[in-house]
């Protein structure tokens, strides 16, 4: 499978270097027209674990490894490193169920990926002699995900952006307290689209060093995208081990998202043979995505919502581009124009056609704050199942797209200590303020006799070792320096 952009068809690569480069050189994102060309039968889910599926799964997307290299980076990724033995369990959610994403060592579903991606990157490296300074931006998880996988690998350096105070504080400290001698952080001022927007314009300027690339750990890195496939063909394995749907039944699925990335994952199972019926984009007060599948109209010329829901407060939707690709035919001119239009005039519109193509699929709604806090506490309530508020959001959303015909299996994205003083208050009439976040785990785990992971509550005793605070104008020279510090002055 070898990659192009979605802007240009001139440009190809294997996954190695779609992998290192992380974006293409015209901006655009990296795609493979032999996408769906090999499916994964699905005869074949019911004999395998998550590792070996993940195996299966990776090395038909990046085919230029060999199963021998992938298997191993599978194993470096996922033996010991997740809480769960199922490593994604799927549980009861009342009738419905529930895809737990969170059982990694960050409490995140980014683990998923970013546990793997530093290995699939230094393979790619192996026997090059280039070096990397990963620069990725942030609205909460993908952060600290990205920290701890890349620390301390040989030959890679990585500085993380976050929107100053547009975080959890819990989400903070992780990156803040984070540990490794090639890693860096910042928070920046203005918002997650801010810090985006200018994260992208680095890998368009360069790193100015010849033995230096840039590349990123978003999602808008195929290796980054890549392994999120895989929990989509585990679920449904345990849809079939547990008797819900037999081999060939459709599933649909409901999923968090802001920049459209874990979304587009179950496109990318679909295309790859997974009987996905619908994939329901569920989006918070900034829903611009909602209004894009409702109308065919992407706007991001609207206030931004600080949220509870603070990994989706997204506005620029990086993603959905590649979807863009698919659903146009692979015509690359039209996306480019697209993309343009997004970039110069802050909208653009798709055809009617294509517009009916993608809601074959992709279903959509939106829910406030105040929808989200009552979901909380309506599925602790009756259910017994506590979540975090972006789980909450595909729950409520997911429930009122629900139609007969499959089950309905919501992404479970985040363990609710990442945000246990919204989750207090949602399931707790009238709670007191009680300070710092650390209280209100404490409080959490008395009201419903769980457990906060370890990887949370020890932040408590954790130094701060990032505190630069910078404006967007700044973040290139923030690069650079890390650059120097990480690899010497050149």
């Amino acid at each position: 499978m070898f990659y192009h952009s979605t802007r240009n068809k001139g440009e190809v690569v294997d996954s190695r270097r779609a992998i290192v480069q992380g974006l293409s050189e015209d901006g655009g994102l990296f795609v493979s027209d032999a996408l769906g060309a090999t499916k994964i039968p699905l005869s074949a889910l019911m004999t395998e674990d998550y590792l070996s599926l993940a195996t299966r799964v990776l090395s038909v997307l990046l085919d230029d490894f060999s199963p021998e290299e992938i298997r191993d980076c599978v194993e470096k990724a996922y033996r010991g490193k997740f809480s769960s033995p199922a490593v994604t369990p799927v549980t009861e959610l009342g009738e419905d169920w529930l895809l737990e994403l969170y059982h990694g060592p960050t409490s995140a579903f980014k683990d998923l990926a970013l546990c793997v991606l530093p290995h699939l990157m230094s393979r790619a490296l192996e026997k090059t002699g280039q070096k990397v300074m990963i620069a990725t931006a942030t609205s909460g998880d993908t952060g600290k995900a990205a920290l701890e996988g890349f620390k301390d690998v040989p030959n890679i350096g990585i500085s993380v952006f976050y929107p100053e105070g547009k975080v959890s504080a819990v989400q903070r400290l992780q990156m803040v307290t984070q540990e490794g001698g090639n890693v860096a952080v910042a928070a920046v001022r203005g918002n997650f689209d801010d810090v985006q927007s200018a994260v992208k314009r680095l890998f368009l300027q360069g790193s100015g060093r010849s033995d230096v690339s840039l590349s990123s750990a978003n999602s808008i890195n195929i290796g980054r995208l890549a392994p999120q496939v895989v929990y989509y063909f585990d679920a449904y394995r345990q849809l079939v081990e547990k008797k819900v749907i037999s081999l060939g039944d459709p599933v649909d699925f409901s999923v968090p998202t802001g920049n459209f990335g874990d979304v587009l994952a179950g496109y990318y199972a679909k295309l790859m043979g997974l009987p996905v019926r619908h994939l329901i984009v569920a989006s918070n007060a900034n829903n611009v995505l909602t209004d894009f599948l409702t109308t065919g109209v992407y706007d991001r010329r609207r206030a931004f919502e600080k949220t509870i829901s603070p990994s989706m407060d997204i506005l620029m939707s990086s993603n959905l581009e590649r979807l863009l690709y698919y659903v146009s035919g692979q015509d690359t001119t039209f996306v480019a124009d697209m993309m343009k239009a997004l970039r110069e005039d802050g909208v653009y519109r798709i055809p009617e056609a294509m517009l009916a193509e993608i809601r074959k699929t992709f279903r959509c709604g939106w829910a406030d704050d105040e929808q989200t806090c009552r979901t909380i506490r309506e599925v602790w309530d009756e259910d017994g199942v506590l979540i975090d508020t972006h789980t909450a959001v595909a729950v409520r959303v997911g429930r009122a797209n629900k139609a007969e015909g499959a089950p309905l299996v919501v992404l479970s994205t985040a363990s609710p200590y990442k945000f246990c003083r919204d989750v207090v208050f949602s399931i707790v009439d009238n709670a007191p303020d009680m300070g710092d976040d650390f209280a209100y785990m404490d409080a959490l785990s008395g009201l419903t006799g769980t457990e906060p992971p370890r990887g949370l509550s020890g932040l408590k005793k954790m130094p701060e070792r990032h505190t630069d605070v910078i404006d967007v104008d700044q973040m290139q020279a923030f690069v650079e320096a890390q650059m120097n510090r990480v690899y010497g002055e050149k």
